[in-house]
C-alpha cells in the first residue's frame, strides 16, 4: 500500500511558501491596520458593541426561512460580530452565510464547532477521526494533514473561525462531555497532537480556538448543565491543565475560548466561573501565559454561567472580565442594551471597547473578510467528500491501531492453512465492514447462540476465535460499556482449552476497565472507533498487512500502564492518587 501514501504526499503537499506567508500567523501589516481603523471609524457606538457578540444560527432546510427571517432581523437591528452555525445540511448553511454576509455592512466572522470535521455539525460531509483516536498516533505530521483538511472543508464553506482543537486532558474516565474529544491524558502528547491539528487547519487559512480553558478534562459534571469544579492547587494546575494552552500560544494561536469552571486556585474566588473572573484572564492568561489573541467565551447560555449569580448580567460580567467576543447571549437584544448603556455610563471605557472590537476586526482581516466573496454553491458535496479523505482517514487508522496483548505473535495470524476461524459479535453497532474485511483473507464463519452453552459447543469445531466489539460511532458524547452478559461470555470463550481467541475493540478505550482480566485472551487490539474505515484497517492487522504503532492515550485499565504516560508520574508526585 505504499503507492497510496506516496499518492496523499501529493494530494496533501502544500509549498513551503504557504505556510511563511500565512496571514493567520503574519504580523499586523499596514494594510490592515488601515482596514481595522477606517472599520472601526464608521461605527457608531451600538455597532461597535454588537460587534461583541456572536449569535447561534441553524442551517436545517426546514428551518431556512425561518432563520433567515430571524437572523436577518438581529444582524439589521443589532449588527452582530459573527454567525455560529449549528446542525444542518452544507447547502443550507452556504445560502445563509452568503445571505448574512450580504445583510451585513460590516463582514461576519462565521464559526463552527469542526472539532472532527464538518460532520460534528453538518450531514453529508466527511468525519475525520475523533481526538482520542489521533493520540493514538504516533506521526505527528499526519494529524497536521488532517488539520489541513479540516481547514479546507471549513474554508470552502465560509467559515473562518473553527473552535478547535480541544487541549483538555482527559484524566477523569467520568467525564460526561470531553471523552473522546480529548486527546489523552498526558499533557506533553495532547499539546504535540493540538499544536499540529492548528498548523494544519492555520495553514488552510482557519482561524482556530484552544479550548476549554483553563481546563475541562478532570471533572465530572457538564458545564452545559451546571458548574463543574477543579479543586486543585496552582502547581497541579500549571503541571497539567495549562500545559497544552502554553504549548499552542507560543505556536502562535489566534483564540482561546473560556470555560465555565469554578477553579478557586486561579480565580480566587470559589463559585466564580472562569470566563467571568478578571483575574483568571487579566493576570493568568494575558499576563502569564502571553496570550494577546482573542478570548472568547464558551455558550453564555449554559448553565454552568448563567445560574452564578442573581441579577448580574453574563454577557456584562464576561466582557469586564476580559473577553473579547461574547458566545451565544441568552437574549441579544437585553445583553446588547446592558453593555450600551455600562458604555454610556463609563463603566466601560472607550479604551476597553476599543481594544476587544480592533482585535475582532483584525482577526476578520486575517481571515480574508476585508475582500469578502460569496462562496459557490457548484461543486460543494464533491468538494467536501473526496477520495484523498478516505486514503487519510485510513492511514490515520493504520497508525492509531493499538496492539495491547500478543501472546505468542497470534495477531499477524499466519498458517491460514491450518485455522479454522470463527467470528462473534459483540455489542449492538454494525459489524459488517470488520466481517467482510476478514473474510478476504481467510474463511470466517460467524458464530452466535442465545446461551453461553451453545456458544461454547460450536466454537469447539475452531482454533481461532475472533470477537469483535462494536459500539456506536454515531457522536464521540456515548459512554460505550460491556454488558454482564457480554463479560461473562467473554470470559468463557478467552478460557477454551480448544482456541486461541484475539477481541478487537471497536469503542472508546474506557471500556476495557469493565473487563477485570485479560489473563486468558490471546490477543487484545484496540481500534477506538466502529467506523467502516477503521473496521477494515483493523481486519487488515490482524492478518499482518502492517505493523501496529498506536499507542493507547489514557489509561484505561491497569493492565496497560502505557496510556499513562507523564501525567500519572506527574499526579503521583504532586500527591495525587491515581485511581487504577
Amino acid at each position: 500500500m505504499k503507492w497510496i501514501y506516496g499518492i496523499l504526499g501529493i494530494l496533501f503537499a502544500v509549498p513551503s511558501a504557504i505556510s511563511q506567508t500565512n496571514p493567520l500567523v503574519a504580523k499586523d501589516s499596514s494594510a490592515q491596520q488601515q482596514w481595522v481603523m477606517r472599520e472601526y471609524e464608521r461605527m457608531s457606538p451600538e455597532e461597535r458593541i454588537g460587534q461583541l457578540f456572536m449569535v447561534m444560527a441553524s442551517s436545517q432546510p426546514e428551518a431556512e426561512s425561518a432563520e433567515s427571517s430571524r437572523v436577518g432581523d438581529l444582524i439589521s437591528e443589532y449588527k452582530p460580530g459573527g454567525i455560529i452555525f449549528s446542525r444542518g445540511t452544507p447547502e443550507t448553511q452556504l445560502r445563509l452565510t452568503n445571505a448574512f454576509q450580504a445583510a451585513s455592512e460590516i463582514p461576519l466572522l462565521i464559526a463552527m464547532d469542526a472539532e472532527w470535521g464538518l460532520a460534528m455539525r453538518l450531514d453529508s460531509t466527511f468525519a475525520f477521526p475523533w481526538n482520542t483516536t489521533l493520540g493514538a498516533v504516533q506521526d505527528t505530521s499526519l494529524i497536521e494533514d488532517i488539520g489541513y483538511q479540516i481547514g479546507t472543508h471549513t474554508r470552502r464553506m465560509g467559515v473562518h473561525l473553527n473552535f478547535a482543537p480541544v487541549v483538555d486532558i482527559n484524566t477523569n474516565p467520568e467525564n460526561p462531555i470531553i471523552g473522546n474529544r480529548s486527546f489523552g491524558e498526558d499533557p506533553q502528547r495532547v499539546s504535540r497532537q493540538a499544536t499540529n491539528l492548528m498548523l494544519g487547519m492555520q495553514r488552510a487559512g482557519v482561524l482556530c480556538t484552544a479550548k476549554h480553558f483553563p481546563g475541562h478534562g478532570d471533572t465530572s459534571v457538564d458545564s452545559h448543565k451546571a458548574l463543574p469544579q477543579l479543586p486543585f492547587g496552582r502547581q497541579r494546575l500549571d503541571s497539567i491543565e495549562l500545559e497544552p494552552f502554553r504549548e499552542l500560544i507560543a505556536a502562535g494561536l489566534s483564540t482561546v475560548m473560556v470555560a465555565h469552571l469554578d477553579v478557586p486556585a486561579l480565580t480566587g474566588v470559589p463559585g466564580q466561573p472562569t470566563s467571568l473572573s478578571r483575574r483568571m484572564l487579566r493576570d493568568v492568561l494575558r499576563g502569564e501565559l502571553g496570550f494577546q489573541g482573542l478570548i472568547c467565551t464558551d455558550a453564555l447560555n449554559m448553565k454552568g454561567v448563567t445560574g452564578y449569580e442573581a441579577g448580574q448580567n453574563a454577557a456584562l460580567a464576561a466582557f469586564l472580565a476580559g473577553n473579547d467576543l461574547l458566545l451565544m447571549p441568552e437574549d441579544l437584544g437585553r445583553d446588547h442594551q446592558v453593555l450600551l448603556e455600562a458604555y454610556r455610563s463609563g463603566r466601560i471605557s472607550e479604551a476597553r471597547l476599543s481594544r476587544s472590537v480592533k482585535k475582532i476586526l483584525m482577526a476578520k482581516y486575517k481571515a480574508g473578510l476585508y475582500q469578502s466573496r460569496p462562496a459557490e454553491p457548484q461543486g460543494l458535496y464533491e468538494e467536501l467528500n473526496t477520495p484523498g479523505n478516505d486514503l487519510l482517514y485510513e492511514k490515520a487508522m493504520e497508525e492509531a491501531i493499538t496492539v495491547l496483548k500478543n501472546r505468542a505473535d497470534i495477531i499477524g495470524i499466519k498458517n491460514l492453512e491450518n485455522k479454522k476461524i470463527a467470528y462473534v459479535k459483540f455489542g449492538d453497532a454494525d459489524h459488517r465492514p470488520f466481517l467482510d474485511q476478514l473474510r478476504l483473507y481467510a474463511p470466517i464463519d460467524e458464530v452466535s447462540a442465545k446461551d453461553i452453552g451453545t456458544l461454547n459447543r460450536k466454537l469447539r469445531d475452531y482454533n481461532l476465535v475472533i470477537v469483535g466489539m462494536h459500539q456506536s460511532n454515531e457522536s464521540p458524547y456515548k459512554k460505550h460499556a460491556l454488558t454482564e452478559k457480554e463479560i461473562f461470555w467473554l470470559e468463557e470463550i478467552s478460557r477454551q482449552r480448544t482456541s486461541n481467541s484475539i477481541l478487537t475493540v471497536f469503542a472508546r478505550p474506557y471500556i476495557l476497565s469493565d473487563i477485570l482480566s485479560f489473563e486468558s485472551l490471546d490477543g487484545l487490539v484496540m481500534a477506538y472507533q466502529n467506523s467502516p474505515i477503521a473496521q477494515q484497517t483493523a481486519a487488515e492487522l490482524l492478518f499482518g498487512a502492517f505493523p501496529a504503532k498506536g499507542r493507547l492515550p489514557v489509561t484505561a485499565h491497569p493492565s496497560f500502564p502505557q496510556g499513562s504516560g507523564e501525567t500519572t508520574a506527574a499526579l503521583q508526585r504532586l500527591g495525587y492518587s491515581v485511581p487504577e
